[in-house]
């Protein structure tokens, strides 16, 4: 017996001490928002040299005074952060008290089959669950979904394109769509799952996407970094880059929005390989983004309009990122997402910032939209999906349907315009 009660003692002193100290135990997501530079400066520091994720801004270079800073925080370095931002009188609060709840209802799934599950496109799914989906949703629909094989990623792993074509119409134009580019940004590869879902559910009962899918083929990447993607699912939620290995460094991954040919590794991309936004070794070093620029090369001529779905902070985006220079129908494209943001408040009563990268948010070089753009795709977009950082980067499943419902109105909204712009005109028969 008294082995026993030895033995639940000292499985339970590490819980005891931790209550008399009222240590936290958990991670958590704190707000911060530095006064001075001092506490600027400090607030750098302490993301870069405790064991931290930054999730706004996205680099410590981007942190300024008087803007909000959303920092992840182990539990084992919370109790230093906070003792540190305590010292330096460094105002903060807690976002999410623990967020390992939220990450355990993010994974958890009824279903990993779409025909058998009336909420399968309410959940997140992983890159397994993903590949399975592509597979199903092609096999349903032969006649109007092709799955395109455009290469593979660094650690060999398929990237398919799903191409959605209703017609054999000729000099048909397209629409590229593609998600989870960031792999933590889970939100954006279940809204390429639901605007494939909607299309080919709604395709002759919806108006809208009607007239979308009969002028245009849809190609739909629904996810550009598997492997950061399945990293995010089995080891590290946090996780953003893709899992390259650079040569003569220990850090692994590069920020493939930062890896395309557009003002590249200038200021607001670092050719640091330990930081988030690592450039890469040179444009288009990575196989997933060569892979993407190679297909949107061989289709450029039909291609009018290109999407990339990320999140969060709910803005509507367009050229220029990689400069502050406006782009030739810079006022085209914000007449464009402003009518969107519009419709979204509207219908939703949600709130989207949006703009030219650059001015909306801050200098971002080798983005695949300013790519795109360059390429003579003039309809490029990006859009920053829900929320505006209650949630961040673990927008519960129950937020899914609002988040997607709102950037599928605004892909509407942009398609029908582009189609309006662009239709030729119609010519009176001639009689003979």
């Amino acid at each position: 017996m008294k082995a026993l009660l030895i033995l639940f003692f000292l499985v339970n002193l590490d819980t005891m001490l931790k209550t008399a100290h009222g240590t936290e135990t958990q991670d958590q997501i704190l707000s911060i928002t530095p006064k001075t530079q001092e506490q600027v400066d400090i607030l750098k520091n302490v993301s870069t040299q405790y064991e931290t994720a930054l999730w706004q801004p996205v680099s410590p270079h981007y942190i300024k005074e008087e803007t909000q800073v959303h920092l992840f925080v182990p539990a084992n370095s919370s109790e230093t952060v906070k003792d540190l931002l305590q010292r330096h009188a460094i105002t903060h609060e807690v976002l999410l008290a623990n967020p390992n709840e939220l990450i355990e209802m993010q994974t958890r799934n009824d279903s990993t089959d779409p025909r058998s599950s009336s909420t399968y496109y309410e959940r997140y799914h992983s890159l397994e669950d993903i590949y399975f989906w592509i597979n199903r949703t092609q096999q349903d629909n032969p006649d109007k979904v092709k799955a395109i094989l455009i290469g593979s990623s660094y650690e060999k792993r398929p990237l398919y394109v799903l191409k959605l074509s209703v017609n054999n119409r000729p000099n048909k134009k397209a629409m590229w769509i593609d998600c989870g580019i960031h792999a933590r940004e889970w939100i954006s590869p279940a809204f390429c799952l639901w605007f494939v879902h909607y299309s080919l559910s709604f395709y002759k009962s919806n108006q809208d996407i009607t007239n979308i899918l009969d002028n245009m083929d849809v190609y739909v990447l629904p996810v550009l970094n598997p492997d950061g993607y399945h990293y995010t699912w089995t080891t590290n939620r946090m996780w953003r880059k893709n899992r390259s290995i650079s040569r003569n460094t220990k850090c692994i991954g590069v920020d493939l929005n930062r890896n395309f040919d557009a003002n590249w590794c200038t200021e607001g991309a670092s050719d640091e390989p330990c930081t988030e936004i690592y450039c890469g070794a040179f444009p288009e070093s990575e196989s997933e983004t060569q892979a993407v620029a190679n297909f949107l090369r061989i289709h450029k001529d039909i291609i009018q309009i290109y999407l990339s779905i990320h999140s969060y902070s709910q803005m509507l985006l367009f050229p220029y990122s990689c400069t502050l220079e406006e782009a030739e129908n810079h006022s085209e494209l914000f007449e464009m997402v402003q009518e969107a943001a519009q419709k979204i408040k509207r219908h939703y009563r949600n709130s989207y910032r949006y703009g030219s990268g650059a001015k909306t948010i801050y200098l971002a070089p080798g983005g695949s939209d300013d790519w795109a753009y360059n390429l003579g795709i003039k309809y490029s977009f990006t859009f920053e999906l829900q929320d505006r950082g209650r949630y961040g980067f673990l927008l519960p499943p129950s937020h899914i349907s609002r988040a997607c419902n709102e950037a599928l109105l605004a892909v509407k909204t942009i398609a029908l315009k582009v189609n309006e712009k662009t239709k030729a005109p119609t010519t009176p028969a001639q009689t003979i």
